[in-house]
């Protein structure tokens, strides 16, 4: 896994402080590889699908170079969708939480109008859009390019595919003079490569690419669950599958900190393992956990580099992880010295593009896992305990037990249920 850091990558510190801020530790491939090109003044197509931390990877050097304190726009944003456009909002205004003289605005249908008009007089140095709406606001005058010095096509494919061609033509020849162009598309078709030639000026092609393979021995699970439920989920696989170590991810260090509190609440040994603790405090949890006194631990992908226990039963993806060299090592953790193991990642609808993506890269489906439901994991439980029976049965020294029970069994209960009562009395506890 590669070793650097947001900090090596020329980004400015108003924006390195809100990237921690949001608990992000490590750059992902592609913007390892896109943000130095782009602020580096560079044409460049990123061929990435979503959740590879693309927003980010054109985000950062968008803030970065537009022109702060201008009321026209420096950065157009294009997207194929309206929710696409508020994300892409949202993940800027985060992002430029330490930065002054940067503000964006989201424009795009089925939203009043008259709320874009007022934001775009107000001045916007980033303006992101749907393409009709754009063009629409750019025919009544009161969306000027003349300023542009940075167009953003996101997934441009999929604004290929929804029709917008001449839209996106019509766009880009409002702009006065050529502005640096970036596309970020998951394939690149024929008419992609059309725009490239008719628009660009010799891109920068960058692609996260390549086959990574995965540990054997690992059975990978796919969990649709929602976000409020996970710790849930996560609470009854534990106890269905009677793990001893179990290993819990998260994109962010934030995110650690509140699932390590819920998990402790819930009687867990817990604890978290990230960038922000200091490397004597992050050696004395590591070697807890391989002694097993801490039986979960909930990590970032960087903090669990050096992270070396053979003995972790499942690892638990609570976050879909924003590359695929990431999962690949997250789930390496488990299944070592030739043991088998598990590995869970929980997705919900919005994500299965991230999923899929992944399949792709490690060349393996995901099996899909439904959550237990609470009375599956009490028969399990119960499975288990009827195991301990049989073995004290075979080990035998009932006697002075059976002397207690047996005026019971002669009386108006069966043997059974005399058991059953017992059983009952252990799990009612």
């Amino acid at each position: 896994m590669k070793n650097s850091s947001f900090s090596a990558l020329g980004i400015q510190p108003e924006i390195l402080k809100a990237v921690n801020d949001m608990g992000f530790e490590a750059p992902t491939s592609i913007q390892e590889k896109c943000i130095p090109e782009i602020l580096a003044g560079k044409d460049l197509v990123g061929q990435a699908q979503t959740g590879t931390g693309k927003t980010a990877a054109f985000g950062i050097p968008a803030l970065q170079m537009a022109n702060k304190g201008s009321k026209s726009p420096s950065v157009l944003i294009l997207t194929p969708t309206r929710e696409l456009a508020i994300q892409v909002t949202g993940e800027l205004i985060k992002l430029a939480k330490h930065v002054n003289g940067v503000f964006t605005v989201p424009v795009y249908g089925g939203q009043p109008i008259s709320r874009q008009l007022k934001a775009l007089k107000k001045g916007a140095q980033i303006v992101v859009g749907t393409p009709g709406r754009v063009i629409d606001h750019l025919k009544r005058g009161t969306l000027k390019l003349g300023a542009l010095e940075m167009v953003v096509l996101d997934e441009a494919d999929e604004m290929l595919n929804m029709g917008f061609r001449e839209d996106l033509e019509q766009i880009l020849s409002y702009s006065k003079g050529k502005s640096q162009t970036i596309m970020f598309s998951a394939t690149v078709p024929k008419a992609i490569k059309n725009i490239m030639n008719k628009w660009m000026d010799h891109p920068e092609m960058i692609k996260v690419e390549g086959k990574a393979q995965t540990a054997e021995g690992v059975e990978q699970y796919v969990m649709e669950v929602r976000d409020s439920m996970r710790v849930e989920a996560i609470s009854r696989v534990i106890d269905m599958t009677g793990a001893n170590l179990t290993l819990v991810f998260s994109n962010t260090k934030r995110r650690c900190d509140s699932l390590v509190q819920e998990f402790q609440a819930r009687g867990f040994a817990a604890d978290a393992l990230h960038g922000d603790m200091r490397q004597n405090v992050r050696d004395k949890v590591m070697n807890k956990f391989r002694n097993g006194k801490i039986e979960l631990l909930v990590a970032t992908d960087v903090a669990a580099r050096g992270l070396d226990v053979d003995d972790i039963d499942i690892v638990f993806n609570y976050d879909v992880p924003q590359d695929p060299e990431f999962y690949v090592h997250r789930i390496g953790r488990t299944a070592r010295a030739g043991k088998s193991g598990m590995a869970i990642t929980f997705s919900t609808g919005r994500k299965r593009k991230s999923i899929r993506f992944i399949e792709k890269i490690i060349g393996t489906k995901l099996m899909p896992l439904p959550m237990p439901s609470s009375k599956e994991v009490q028969l399990s439980k119960m499975e288990s305990h009827l195991d301990e029976i049989v073995d004290v049965l075979q080990k035998g020294g009932l006697r002075e037990y059976i002397d207690q029970l047996e005026p019971l069994a002669e009386g108006d209960f069966s043997p059974i249920e005399i058991a059953a009562a017992l059983m009952k009395m252990k799990f009612e506890k």
